[in-house]
């Protein structure tokens, strides 16, 4: 799933799609497209994918999160959720 955000992406919005993730477990990718991202919005998505991946390893599931970080460029044009919108 594609995550938008017009600006800096932060550890709460972090938080707002891990959230929906979890919410979500047929989701495989995680992409996060903003003008710039927070090192410890880095982190939480990361530390997230590796969550997901030792759950799966422990329950015996074929399991994984992919997570993409765009920076620097936002398309109009891609359709994807806008952060904004998320809610806790």
């Amino acid at each position: 799933m594609l995550f938008k955000k017009n600006g800096l992406f932060t550890g709460k919005d972090a938080e707002k799609v891990v959230e929906w993730m979890s919410a979500h477990p047929g989701e495989g990718e995680l992409i996060v497209m903003a003008k710039g991202v927070t090192s410890e919005a880095k982190r939480r998505l990361w530390d997230y994918a590796r969550a997901v991946r030792l759950m799966a390893d422990m329950t015996g599931e074929e399991r994984s999160v992919k997570v993409e970080i765009l920076e620097g460029f936002v398309s109009d044009k891609v359709k994807g959720l806008d952060v904004g919108e998320l809610e806790l």
